[in-house]
Parts: structure tokens; sequence; C-alpha cells
């Protein structure tokens, strides 16, 4: 595994949001665990909806926050494991769920509120993801992770948005 980078990107709407969560999708090979974590309202949902779009779901409006049930599982050009960890108090309630097998497996796990995640379940090949509330819309998303999964999304950036970051 290479070395982790991070990499500030600043989104001005959701839709813009949702754009850069395709473009990293895309960069996902299978065994991936993607940590999201945000305040209520910060993007964590758009953004997967987006990531699955780049990973070529069929439907993107199927994604929804799976607060209640704790995982969705979605057909991709690999499984889907959209988990979300917001209902979870401590880590007798995360072991009984049967999540680690999901995490590093065969497809995507994309983990919201991934801070509640204990760091022994994490995989090496993990990018996390942070969303800081900057405005009404505006978000300012950090991503750490692989070198060349960061830079190549770095690069696919300028190229869509014609800018530099």
């Amino acid at each position: 595994m290479s070395e982790f980078v991070t990499k500030k990107i600043l989104s001005s709407s959701p839709e813009e949001t949702l754009r850069i969560g395709k473009e990293l999708g895309r960069g996902l090979e299978p065994g991936m665990v993607v940590l999201l974590s945000g305040e209520l309202g910060s993007g964590k949902t758009v953004f997967t909806k987006g990531l699955a779009q780049g990973l070529g779901i069929a439907d993107p409006d199927l994604i929804t926050s799976p607060s209640f049930i704790i995982m969705n599982i979605y057909p991709a050009r690999v499984p889907i494991y959209h988990i979300d960890l917001y209902r979870i108090d401590d880590l007798r309630g995360l072991e009984n769920t049967g999540l680690e097998e999901y995490l590093g497996g065969d497809g995507i796990a994309v983990v919201e509120w991934g801070e509640k995640l204990p760091r022994s379940y994490l995989p090496e090949s993990r990018i996390e993801i942070v969303f800081e509330m900057t405005g009404a819309e505006e978000r300012s998303i950090r991503i750490s992770g692989p070198e060349e999964i960061i830079l190549n999304l770095a690069q696919t950036r300028k190229k869509s948005c014609h800018c530099e970051e």
C-alpha cells in the first residue's frame, strides 16, 4: 500500500459534492473502505450517491441513508455496502452487526459516521473523508487515502472543472 496523502476540495453545491463522489468512485477497487465523517446535513449521503454513480449503479436515487437498518447493499460494477453508524452508540452494538465481513471484502464499503468505527476494523486500503459545512451549500471536503487514488482524483478534478485547487 502506498503512502497516505490528503487533498482538500471545496464544493459550492450538492451537485458538485455529487460530482466529486462520482469522480472518486471511478477509481475505487474491490476491498476499499470509504469512511465518511461530518455533522448531520454535511453531504455524506449526497457524496455516496455520486460515489455509487462512479461505480456504475443503475439508479443512484436508490441510495438513501441506512440510519435505521445499519446497511444497504447496492449492485454496481462491484457491490456497494452502504453502512450508517449514526445509531451505534458503543462497541457492543457494533459487534452484533456482522459488519466486519463487509470491510475489505469483495465490494466497496462506504461507512457514514466512520469515526465510530474502531481502527482495528479497518483494512489498509481505505479512504477517510471529512465534510465540513462552510456555508448554506458550501462544503470543505478533506480526503485522505492512498497516494495514487488521491492524485488521480486531483487530476480528474483539474480536467473536469478546468481549475486549480
